[in-house]
């Protein structure tokens, strides 16, 4: 009975948790977040950046002397020289070699040091290239946010719009009845209702697909509960407009990734200038190699007069292995002198690509300084076009309750008032719109004076 008794009591707690967690809503720190660890564009930029590491332990790697060992086991077959009498003579022999060299380069016309700074600074421009990326998916995940803010309370408007016609209606058909008011305006009520309907229906499938749109940016396999929560607010916390736009400029020329990816791409090509110029210079390389050759074959016998009497087996396998043992060693100058020229073309196409990164540089600075004063005047902008929408908001709605009284005493016909409604119905959505243009472009301008979307 005990165990009956608890039964449903667990059932209970385990649909209580379940229904909190279809129930959880998202932060805008929260869905930033992963989607930065979650983002597929992002992983995919992350795995660049490995292979700048790996990159640098090849640069690393041309210090380094290189070692190769060889060995090898062959059989001569055939018509061959005897070693005792002189004579060729079909037989079969087998030898064993074996060797090691080391090579390094002692000088190479600062190539390899010049390749090591490229691969250094190609980590870098990775790094910022990563940055970026994560920039980027959060501004487009902070919109998208908005974006469902804006559907959420777009959509209560709606609902509200039509509970208060639904109303209406119930009024005029009071009126109606009491013949305060023609027949034909009730219809218009009714018109107006159906209208409401359909007006709260699309708010709600544009809720759901800004609501999906969000969710796929997050990458989030299970969509079908994803909700945010509801908490906004329009005020410049960061007090970012009573910056000037050059003081905004300034910020971010300092801080932006996007320059600085252009500043790193310069040096790097200022590098490759310098890797191909070294061409031109001689190289000088040291060498190290030893071999050492094993036979099988007999090998001629001698008496004590030095006289040939036959043949004996050959010396053990590590006797000879020893005794014929060699070593090379020494230094090789390479000066370049003429090579269709390759080298100097390498030369001038690094100086182009050289050229290209310069003009990239001062485009990107040129562009920084046009977004930073767009979105400056675009944030005034907003501001005013948010304030100017409240204004007209208290207006309409001050001339919909004067609509509003008129028609109840039937001073008003039902045309007039629907449009007094629709005009105050335009001026709630009008007000939302600006809203969050309004907070989105703060966040531009925030963003680019270093104000982060979300604080770490």
């Amino acid at each position: 009975m005990k165990k009956l008794n608890g039964f449903p009591f667990i059932i209970v707690l385990l649909f209580s948790l379940s229904i909190q967690a279809q129930t959880k809503k998202w932060t805008l720190e929260e869905c930033v977040k992963y989607a930065i660890d979650n983002n597929i564009s992002i992983k995919q930029t992350e795995l660049d950046t490995k292979t700048a590491d790996i990159d640098k332990k090849g640069a690393i790697g041309n210090f380094l002397p290189s070692l190769n060992a060889n060995a090898s086991h062959s059989w001569n077959i055939g018509l061959n020289q005897d070693i005792t009498t002189g004579l060729l003579r079909n037989q079969t022999t087998q030898f064993t070699s074996a060797g090691a060299n080391v090579g390094i380069d002692i000088y190479r016309g600062l190539q390899n040091q010049n390749t090591l700074r490229r691969a250094n600074l190609s980590i870098i421009a990775a790094k910022y290239q990563l940055t970026k990326m994560k920039e980027d998916v959060a501004l487009n995940v902070a919109n998208a946010f908005l974006q469902v803010l804006f559907n959420k309370e777009n959509l209560k408007v709606q609902q509200d719009q039509k509970a208060n016609n639904e109303k209406q209606l119930l009024r005029s058909e009071e009126l109606v009845k009491a013949g305060s008011v023609p027949r034909g305006d009730l219809l218009d009520i009714k018109a107006t209702v159906a209208a409401d309907g359909q007006r709260v229906v699309a708010a709600e499938n544009a809720l759901l697909i800004s609501k999906l749109s969000l969710a796929q940016l997050l990458q989030l396999k299970e969509f079908y509960d994803f909700d945010i929560t509801d908490e906004t607010s329009v005020k410049d916390e960061n007090n970012i407009l009573a910056q000037t736009p050059i003081a905004v400029y300034d910020k971010a020329k300092e801080l932006r990734t996007e320059l600085k990816i252009a500043k790193t791409n310069l040096e790097i090509a200022e590098k490759n200038v310098a890797i191909a110029k070294g061409a031109f210079q001689p190289t000088l390389q040291g060498f190290y190699s030893i071999n050492s050759r094993v036979s099988y074959a007999d090998v001629p016998a001698f008496d004590s007069f030095g006289n040939l009497i036959g043949t004996k087996s050959p010396a053990p396998f590590m006797d000879q292995f020893r005794d014929n043992k060699g070593q090379n060693f020494g230094v090789q100058l390479s000066i370049p002198i003429f090579n269709g020229f390759s080298a100097r073309n390498n030369v001038e196409r690094s100086k182009v690509n050289l050229e290209k990164s310069k003009i990239a540089v001062e485009q990107e600075e040129l562009t920084l300084q046009r977004n930073v004063y767009t979105a400056f005047t675009d944030a005034k902008g907003g501001l005013n076009a948010y304030q100017s929408a409240l204004s007209a908001l208290e207006a309409r709605q001050e001339a919909y309750n004067y609509a509003k009284e008129r028609y109840a005493v039937g001073m008003m016909n039902s045309f007039d008032f629907n449009q007094s409604q629709t005009l105050l119905s335009n001026a709630q959505s009008e007000v939302l719109r600006t809203k969050y243009d309004y907070i989105f472009k703060i966040k531009i301008l925030e963003f680019y004076f270093g104000i982060p979307i979300i604080k770490n």
